[in-house]
């Protein structure tokens, strides 16, 4: 795919992973629709991307909030017209210091549901349907290592993000015919600041960054054509070309 003149909307785009991922799709010539909670944060990533040349749209919303879906999607469509790429990158990890499951409150369960699964499939619902009538989209799942490893007082993240994987695989399977592809990525251990959040002794030498993660993310959807619909990927394990 090439990116340039493609409306792409990044949500979780005001700070680490969605922040480098934005200004590396307005580099490729894409109109960026970034949307996250923090809308200081998020205005300072567009006014980078616009002073680079990009074109850049900033969309305050909570993405947990489902009264914010429809408001999102609707103003990404007036202002960068129909979203050809989605990255479902905002999630959160619930309270920290991460907790055992059984000590985990119910609400608290329900909010990172909300965030990091219900959302994506409320917005993916509404973006499919343009998608679906030009023939063409692709919506990309930003899953973890903790979808498919159990790791202990990561519960409530873990739970949320093999739902996501799953999600997409069902999703690519009934949208395949309509030209609608889903892709998961695993961006690995990032230096973030919801990593250090999550483990605050880990050393920052061990961890990614952010902007080479990103890099990669791209790359994988410029070659997305050749992969198959609803595939897990690791962004490690991608070349960029």
């Amino acid at each position: 795919m090439n990116l340039k003149d493609k409306t792409v909307l990044v949500t979780g785009a005001s700070r680490g992973l969605g922040a480098a991922l934005a200004q590396a799709l307005g580099r490729k010539g894409a109109r960026v629709v970034l949307v996250a909670r923090g809308e200081q944060e998020l205005e300072a990533v567009a006014d980078g991307i616009r002073r680079e040349g990009g074109t850049a749209v900033a969309i305050p919303g909570d993405l947990g909030d489902k009264t914010d879906i429809h408001r999102v999607a609707g103003i990404a469509a007036a202002t960068s017209g129909p979203v050809d790429v989605v990255f479902h990158n905002a999630s959160t990890l619930g309270k920290t210091p991460l907790r055992p499951l059984l000590d985990t409150d119910c609400e608290d369960l329900e909010r990172v549901l909300a965030v990091n699964l219900v959302g994506p499939f409320r917005l993916t619902k509404v973006l499919a349907g343009s998608m679906a009538l030009c023939g063409a989209g692709l919506v990309v799942h930003v899953t973890s290592d903790a979808s498919v490893n159990a790791y202990p007082t990561w519960g409530a993240y873990s739970v949320s993000k093999a739902a996501l994987d799953h999600l997409g695989r069902v999703l690519g399977a009934e949208l395949a015919e309509l030209g609608v592809k889903v892709l998961s990525v695993d961006p690995g251990e990032m230096r973030t600041q919801m990593h250090a959040d999550a483990i605050p002794d880990a050393d920052p030498a061990t961890l990614a960054d952010p902007d080479d993660v990103a890099r990669r993310l791209v790359s994988i959807v410029e070659h997305s054509a050749t992969l198959v619909t609803g595939a897990r990927l690791e962004a490690s394990t991608w070349s960029v070309a």
